[in-house]
């Protein structure tokens, strides 16, 4: 499904990720896990296109296309989704407001009777207010419900390749049960697959991931299955 091919990212003046290869296919569970300023989050950023960032060599590749020079947007309609650590909250607009036109412009838009119920449905999954809908897109929120909420909005679009970066942040024990719920009966029923950026060895235990990867040094230093995590809480990035 997801390819990058060594990758490598820079800022104006200064090398963020070197050589950085990663595959991804369905139904896997990807985690990176790494020190704070190791390039986790820019890896993600990168995935997407962020503007701050260059791509000076190596390939992304979607579903056997390349999607390296994509703009944000076109990257997104292709199914990719991007929940950030600290989404922004957007004044004056409501998430029913943004999310039907979302579905609009995927080609996907719901009658009014259909997505009442569809976010009646998704509430209750999320454990929110059935009036979350109504709110404005992360006003006046909580970290915890911050996530929540953009995980409505990705349960509305459904997209195949899911990037997390680090949704167990601002989440108590309850939330963090919650969404892997949610994450996991998601999974069930579509052709999908997740990179997670974290550190939470309860939202790892319980998605059960696929594959673990330490990213130090501006690179995937060293890749395994979930033994690894418990390999790197026991001795800690300095021993690796």
């Amino acid at each position: 499904m997801f390819d990058i091919n060594d990758l490598t990212v820079k800022t104006s003046d200064k090398e963020l990720l070197n050589n950085i290869n990663l595959k991804i296919n369905e139904g896997e569970i990807h985690v990176l896990m790494g020190p704070n300023g190791a390039g986790k989050s820019t890896l993600c950023k990168a995935i997407l296109s962020h503007p701050s960032l260059k791509k000076t060599k190596g390939k992304i590749i979607f579903e056997k296309q390349d999607i390296t020079n994509f703009s944000t947007d076109k990257i997104a309609r292709l199914g990719i989704y991007y929940i950030a650590q600290s989404p922004v909250a957007i004044e004056g607009v409501k998430n029913a407001e943004l999310i039907r036109t979302a579905l609009q412009e995927v080609g996907h838009p719901l009658d009014i009777f259909s997505f009442n119920k569809e976010s009646k449905k998704y509430s209750e999954e999320l454990n929110v207010d059935k009036n979350f809908i109504h709110r404005e897109v992360n006003v006046a929120m909580s970290g915890g419900e911050k996530k929540k909420n953009e995980l409505l909005t990705m349960l509305f679009l459904k997209p195949k390749l899911i990037i997390l970066d680090e949704i167990d942040s601002g989440l108590d024990v309850d939330a963090i049960k919650d969404v892997a719920k949610v994450l996991i009966e998601y999974q069930k029923n579509n052709s999908c697959a997740f990179l997670i950026v974290s550190h939470q060895e309860m939202l790892i235990n319980l998605l059960k991931p696929t594959h673990i990867h330490l990213v130090m040094d501006k690179t995937i230093k060293r890749s395994g299955d979930i033994s690894l995590m418990k390999e790197i809480l026991e001795k800690g990035f300095t021993n690796f």
